[in-house]
């Protein structure tokens, strides 16, 4: 299995709306090691790694959140490598 890195940032209505405890609890789920923290300008920033078909179902629930959320929009760029050990979420 080819492990995967992304680089993804999320705009819309993101912050205030449990996206990072939803994003660790899915990652978690799905088994795939990273960060998700919030940005000064009101989005949330993820790096991603896992398995590939893994991490494209994260990045699929990326487009959608949890339920209060509302996606603007959504960048994926692919990175290097890590090598993460678990998914945190950052401050």
């Amino acid at each position: 299995m080819d492990k995967r890195h992304f680089k993804i940032t999320v705009s819309g209505r993101v912050q205030g709306v449990f996206y990072r405890a939803s994003a660790k609890e899915m990652a978690d789920e799905l088994q795939v090691k990273g960060f998700v923290r919030n940005e000064p300008n009101g989005d949330v920033y993820i790096e991603a790694e896992a398995a590939e078909e893994i991490v494209y179902k994260f990045i699929k629930w990326c487009n959608t959140g949890p339920s209060r959320a509302r996606i603007d929009h959504i960048e994926v760029i692919t990175g290097e490598l890590i090598g993460f050990t678990s998914f945190e979420i950052r401050r």
